[in-house]
C-alpha cells in the first residue's frame, strides 16, 4: 500500500495568528449568542414565561455557544497538539463527534425557527396546511425535547465505533504495521463521519421546504398588492422579508460552513494539510456567529435591548471621559 503523504507543517508565526483569529471569532460568537440567550432568560425570569419563537431562539442561542466552545476547541488542538502524520487521536475524534452532535441539534433548531416563521406569516388556503400550521405552533415544545434527543440516535453508532478503534489503537501504536492500521482507521473514521452526518438530511429537507412555502407565499402577496395598488408600508410584506433574509443567509452560511466540514476531512485523513484543516475550521466558527448577529438585527426586541445597551454605554463613556 502506498505511504502517506508528507505532513505539511504551518509556520509558528502562522500558528499564533490564526489562534488569534481564532478567540476573536469565539469572542464574538459567545457575545452574540450569549446576548441572545441572556435577553431571553431574562424576560422568562421577568414574565414567567416565553413565546415559542423566543423559546426556540433561546435553545438555538445556547446550542451555539456549545458549538463555538467545541470549534474552538478544535482549533486549540490543530495549533498546539495535532500531528498531521496521526491526526486521529482520542482527543480530536471526541471534539469531532460532540461537534457532529451539537451541530445537528442546532440545524434542527434552526429548522423549528423557519417552520415557525412560516406558521406564523405565510398565508395558506389548503385545508391540510392549515391544519399543519396550528399543529406545529402546537406542538413547538415537544417537537424542542425531541430536536435535544433525536441527534444522539444517529451519533451513537459513532460513538460505540469510536472507542471501539479508541481502545484498538493502544495495541495498533507500538505495532510495526502501522501505516497500514493507521490507514484503515482513516477510512473507517471518515465512513462514520459521513454516517452520522447523514441525520442533518432530514431537518434541512425540512428547512428548505419551510422556506419555498415562505418565498411561495411572498410571490402571492406580493400579487396581491399589485392588484390592490397598496402601499409598500404593508406589515405583512415586512414580515415575509424579515423572516426570508434570516432563512436565506442560514442556508447560505449552513452550506458554507457544512462543505468546509466536508473538505476539512481529505485535508485531515488523505492529504494531510494543517493549513487546509485550519482555514476549514475557520469557515466553520464563522458561520453560526454571523448568522446570530443577523437573527438579533432582524428581531425588534432583541434590536431594542441592544440599541439600549449601546446608549447606556455611550453615556456611560462620555460620564467616564468627562
Amino acid at each position: 500500500m502506498a505511504p502517506l503523504a508528507l505532513a505539511i507543517t504551518v509556520s509558528y508565526e502562522a500558528k499564533w495568528v490564526y489562534f488569534f483569529l481564532s478567540i476573536l471569532e469565539l469572542a464574538i460568537g459567545i457575545l452574540s449568542n450569549g446576548f441572545i440567550v441572556l435577553v431571553n432568560v431574562w424576560d422568562l425570569v421577568r414574565r414567567h414565561r416565553l413565546s415559542k419563537f423566543d423559546s426556540v431562539l433561546l435553545c438555538l442561542g445556547t446550542s451555539r455557544i456549545f458549538l463555538q466552545i467545541l470549534l474552538f476547541m478544535d482549533a486549540v488542538h490543530l495549533t498546539h497538539f495535532q500531528v498531521m502524520r496521526d491526526p486521529l487521536s482520542i482527543k480530536y475524534k471526541t471534539i469531532l463527534l460532540f461537534w457532529m452532535l451539537v451541530n445537528q441539534t442546532s440545524l434542527w433548531l434552526a429548522t423549528w425557527l423557519s417552520i415557525l416563521y412560516c406558521a406564523k406569516i405565510a398565508r395558506v388556503s389548503h385545508a391540510f396546511l392549515i391544519w399543519l400550521k396550528g399543529w406545529l405552533l402546537m406542538a413547538i415544545p415537544q417537537l424542542l425535547l425531541g430536536s435535544m434527543t433525536f441527534p444522539w440516535v444517529s451519533v451513537i453508532p459513532c460513538m460505540w465505533k469510536h472507542f471501539s478503534l479508541s481502545s484498538s489503537n493502544s495495541t495498533v501504536s507500538f505495532s510495526g504495521n502501522i501505516t497500514e492500521n493507521s490507514i484503515k482507521e482513516r477510512f473507517t473514521f471518515f465512513y462514520f463521519f459521513l454516517l452520522c452526518n447523514l441525520g442533518n438530511i432530514f431537518p434541512f429537507l425540512l428547512f428548505l421546504a419551510s422556506s419555498t412555502i415562505l418565498i411561495i407565499s411572498l410571490g402571492r402577496h406580493m400579487k396581491t398588492m399589485t392588484a390592490q395598488k397598496t402601499g409598500s408600508g404593508d406589515p405583512s410584506l415586512e414580515a415575509h422579508i424579515i423572516a426570508l433574509r434570516s432563512l436565506i443567509s442560514f442556508l447560505f452560511l449552513y452550506v458554507i460552513g457544512f462543505v468546509a466540514s466536508l473538505a476539512a476531512v481529505p485535508f485531515t485523513l488523505l492529504i494531510s494539510s494543517k493549513i487546509g484543516v485550519m482555514v476549514c475550521v475557520g469557515i466553520m466558527i464563522t458561520s453560526p456567529s454571523v448568522h446570530s448577529i443577523i437573527l438579533i438585527l432582524s428581531n425588534n426586541k432583541l434590536k431594542r435591548v441592544l440599541k439600549s445597551i449601546l446608549y447606556w454605554l455611550r453615556y456611560f463613556l462620555k460620564a467616564c471621559v468627562v
